[in-house]
């Protein structure tokens, strides 16, 4: 890190890691680097200019990618990001890398993270991670996303319930409020993310469920992170309640599948 570079904070994969040198991020680069570069020029040839522009790999395993200018929201998040406005670009913004994704092939040899991975798999790349720290905004609207170290060929559907799970957010009220502001009304919410997005009846009735599945692969993701002592992990875990708001989480979901079902249909 020379003293014009510019550390860039946010994300639990890469902290400390990432920086930014006037019109180019330095990072990490995944181990299926090549793929996922090619993967974003396309998207962009097919009409997606809201991902990075790739620029290289450097020989010390890095990677240079254009910088996106905008606002990112890093927890605790702020009122800002957590309007129902922001919540609806966040869901249009899905659905133009979706309908973009549906254009390009996907190379299914090229090792794709399986992490978070849609467990049924698919055709289309999903992102797996837009949390608030991988969008960027701009006027108080989504306008890009970053950060697709974890994505991998599934869903449609998967992707938009991760986003639900972070954005919503898909919790009980006492383990939103240690990151997302108070009152927030997750049924509604979740209404707001699904039109933003155009979500299909047929898809809106399956979405509570696989919220429920993606929970799961979260918690499983968590688990192995913690297993192998990654520090990251082991603070979160700590912080945030540990394995006991996971279960209350998981809960409270099943408790409320109905009502979440109610408020995307009605």
């Amino acid at each position: 890190m020379t003293a014009e570079d510019e550390a860039l904070t946010g994300g639990m994969t890469n902290t400390g890691a990432v920086f930014r040198r006037g019109a180019v991020v330095e990072r990490p680069a995944p181990r299926n680097a090549r793929t996922l570069h090619a993967h974003l020029l396309a998207l962009k040839e097919h009409g997606f200019d809201a991902a990075p522009t790739p620029v290289c790999l450097t020989s010390d395993g890095r990677e240079q990618l254009g910088f996106i200018p905008g606002d990112v929201a890093l927890p605790p998040f702020p009122d800002w990001a957590m309007t129902s406005s922001a919540l609806e670009s966040v869901g249009s913004l899905l659905r133009r890398l979706h309908t973009a994704g549906t254009a390009v092939t996907v190379d299914t040899r090229a090792g794709w993270p399986p992490d978070l991975a849609d467990p049924e798999g698919g055709t289309m790349l999903c992102h797996n991670d837009v949390c608030p720290e991988n969008v960027v905004f701009r006027d108080g609207r989504a306008a890009a996303l970053i950060d697709f170290d974890w994505a991998a060929p599934g869903r449609a559907l998967w992707d938009i319930a991760m986003a639900a799970r972070y954005w919503v957010p898909m919790l009980d009220p006492a383990s939103a409020a240690a990151l997302h502001p108070r009152g927030l009304d997750a049924a509604a919410r979740l209404r707001v993310l699904a039109d933003g997005y155009g979500l299909s009846a047929s898809d809106r009735a399956k979405l509570p469920g696989v919220v429920e599945q993606a929970t799961k692969v979260c918690r499983a993701f968590v688990a192995r992170r913690v297993a192998e002592g990654d520090p990251v992990h082991l603070r979160a875990l700590a912080e945030r309640g540990g394995w006991e708001r996971w279960d209350r989480a998981q809960s409270w979901l099943v408790d409320h599948r109905r009502t979440f079902t109610a408020a995307l249909l009605d």
